[in-house]
């Protein structure tokens, strides 16, 4: 793949859509055709794929009595014959909203066209009749259509409930249609069609606007959008509709599985193009790990057979338009204050009662080993508050500090007063004199007095510290509490067995390194612990993470650093969070990060974020670091993965339990990751 393919977003699976509001002029086609046709010109200029109108866009949606005149109608047809002649010249499928006749009947319907043609022709089902809705006194019901054709404009071309629309030259591109009240209705019928494939669904609407009606139609996208596995885009009526008894807001929104992507501004009297990038790749990996998916299909009788698929050559344009869609450079941390609140009290509280349940069944006390570091820091408050969860004392917890060869006064006075501080029992261990003999006993080159600091040096140092505490917790009827993180495990950096990978219960195990900072800054501001505890963890967060497994250099004084040994934990939790929960392959991969960190001065940060901690990485950068991220994931570290031990799982971003999300054959090859990524991936 050239560097021209792999920056566009089509070559990631990703589209462009658009939900458009234009100013329409009431009972006017022939002007609203005009006004359909600037927008969707704007919308093929920004890259669009895919733009939705709003319903009844060609005539007005508020003209009442005047859709049963037939020069309405006509007008109405001719300019559907106006967007599909000028469509010939633009790039972007268009879904316009227009009445249309049929043997008799008069249709609610969207059509949908592209580069010159019509489609096809999708009626609304679900026709309001109640409190201000009166649309069963001019149209008829699309529930029956399935099968049918519509000559409209001159062409005869597929009509009913049944269609979906799906590019030849785009996968996973499958569009289908609800109508505005299609999606109040408690089954709406792009559920079926998302089951029968379609991945973007789209909502016509006109919807005229009450006091919170806007968070109804939030709530109902986002929902749709979730239950249907799909994105979902809706653009209602706006400026230029009449209110002789209503009122309109023009709302715009896309929907992601769920997730809200972008929103429009409400009551503008200016037209509206909402544009945004969704992941039909993302959609259809969901679909594939989530079975009640594939069960819905077979419950609903297996739409696919029942639909009609349209088959059109989309002709994506494969340019790099940028990326339009929120991306967060900390995936596992929200970038806004209330939701980042919110997802550190659920995750604190999650690892406390995990904890508290794990103590009432384990033993008597908790021996943890408390290094002055992130991960030791963050069990161990969270054994303090297990405590007071279980009205027990803190000193119920064993805290040891066991200095080995490299460690740091800072953090080991950082452990000792934290512990102090905390209320728990604290002692000293000091295992150099143990490493010492280990290491002469294996003739290590250490013990002649050689400046040899290999793994075996550093596994030394893990494995007894381990070793002490499983010791000292089958003396004090104890168990031992876990310290590792998700991002360790994640990158097997951890001794295994008699090391670090071990514990009783790990219950730092499900959350990454860039959550727990947060959590421990969490603690601080919402007031968990005393001030000295809280003046103590602030300045934990100001350590430089290190194992202090090897000793200062002698030149520089400078101490053994993780993150350049293995790179910055802010990128390989970014690449874990898109592998691990959606399995997506590493040159996409390298495609989000590459948007997400290449501007430090670009996009949000999360909420407190330190400005001299905001970094930016270049393609090589990135392009290497995931290589290492994916030669350790894949090929090197799910053995210690394997015999991981218990521990609860914390984000939905997943777990690397073999019991939870993430099971794997410990003797695997990274080849098949690799190989994707220098297939597809930037060519740095």
């Amino acid at each position: 793949m050239s560097d021209r393919e792999f920056a566009s977003l089509h070559r990631h699976g990703m589209v462009r859509v658009a939900a458009a509001t234009p100013v329409v002029a009431t009972a006017d086609p022939a002007r609203n055709a005009q006004a359909t046709l600037e927008l969707a010109r704007r919308a093929d200029a920004d890259g669009v794929d895919l733009v939705v109108f709003p319903e009844l866009g060609l005539s007005s949606y508020a003209i009442d009595d005047l859709l049963l005149q037939d020069a309405l109608l006509d007008a109405a047809e001719d300019a559907v014959a106006t967007m599909r002649d000028a469509s010939r010249e633009l790039a972007p499928v268009l879904l316009v909203g227009a009445p249309v006749r049929r043997n008799g009947s008069l249709f609610n319907a969207a059509v949908v066209i592209s580069h010159g043609a019509i489609l096809g022709v999708v009626p609304k089902t679900f026709l309001p009749n109640y409190r201000e809705y009166y649309e069963k006194r001019w149209f008829a019901s699309g529930a029956s259509t399935s099968g049918q054709e519509i000559t409209l404009a001159g062409a005869t071309v597929p009509f009913g409930n049944d269609l979906i629309f799906g590019a030849t030259d785009l996968d996973d591109f499958v569009i289908a249609v609800d109508i505005c009240e299609d999606f109040w209705a408690t089954v709406p019928p792009s559920s079926f069609a998302a089951l029968a494939g379609a991945t973007v669904l789209a909502n016509l609407s006109a919807s005229n606007i009450t006091v919170g009606k806007s968070a109804d139609r939030e709530t109902l996208s986002a929902s749709q959008s979730m239950r249907a596995v799909a994105a979902y885009i809706y653009s209602a009526a706006g400026p230029g509709e009449s209110s002789t008894d209503l009122a309109w807001d023009g709302q715009g929104t896309v929907h992601e599985l769920g997730a809200l992507i972008a929103e429009s501004d409400r009551f503008a009297e200016q037209p509206q193009l909402l544009v945004a990038d969704v992941d039909l790749a993302r959609i259809r990996l969901e679909r594939l790990r989530t079975q009640s998916f594939s069960d819905s299909v077979v419950a609903a009788g297996q739409p696919e057979r029942r639909y009609r698929r349209v088959a059109f050559a989309h002709r994506p344009h494969l340019r790099d338009v940028g990326l339009r869609r929120p991306l967060r450079r900390f995936p596992f941390v929200p970038d806004d204050q209330a939701h980042l609140d919110q997802d550190c009290y659920e995750a604190f509280n999650i690892q406390v009662t995990a904890l508290a349940r794990r103590f009432r069944s384990a033993g008597e006390r908790m021996v943890i080993g408390v290094s002055g570091g992130l991960d030791s820091t963050h069990a161990l408050i969270v054994a303090a508050k297990a405590c007071d969860l279980l009205e027990v004392p803190r000193s119920s917890i064993l805290g040891f500090t066991m200095p080995g060869f490299a460690t740091g006064e800072a953090t080991k006075a950082n452990a000792w007063a934290l512990m102090k501080a905390l209320g728990v029992e604290a002692a000293e261990i000091d295992i150099r004199p143990a490493a010492g003999q280990l290491l002469a006993d294996l003739d290590h080159p250490f013990s002649r007095g050689e400046h040899v600091y290999d793994v075996t040096f550093e596994n030394v140092q893990a494995g007894l510290r381990t070793d002490y505490l499983f010791r000292l917790a089958n003396q004090r009827k104890g168990f031992v509490v876990g310290t590792g993180d998700l991002s360790e495990l994640a990158l097997g950096w951890s001794t295994y067995g008699v090391g670090d990978q071990m514990s009783h219960y790990a219950v730092n195990a499900g959350v990454p390194k860039t959550l727990i900072q947060y959590l421990i800054r969490w603690t601080v501001t919402s007031g968990q612990f005393d001030e000295r505890t809280n003046e103590l963890l602030t300045s934990i967060l100001d350590t430089e993470i290190s194992p202090e497994l090897v000793p200062a250099d002698e030149e520089t004084g400078a101490m053994q650093s993780t993150e350049e040994r293995i790179g910055p934990y802010e990128l390989h939790d970014f690449f874990l969070f898109h592998v691990l929960r959606y399995g997506l392959p590493p040159s996409k991969v390298a495609f989000l990060a590459w948007h997400a960190w290449r501007d430090a001065a670009g996009g949000e940060w999360p909420v407190g974020f330190p400005a001299d901690g905001r970094h930016a990485y270049d393609l090589p950068t990135i392009t290497h670091w995931l290589r290492e991220f994916l030669q350790r994931y894949f090929g090197f570290a799910q053995f210690k993965r394997s015999a991981l031990p218990n521990g609860p799982k914390v984000s939905a971003g997943g777990a690397l339990s073999p019991r939870g999300d993430w099971r794997a054959p410990s003797d695997a090859s990274a080849a098949a990751w690799v190989a994707e990524l220098d297939r597809n991936g930037p060519q740095v």
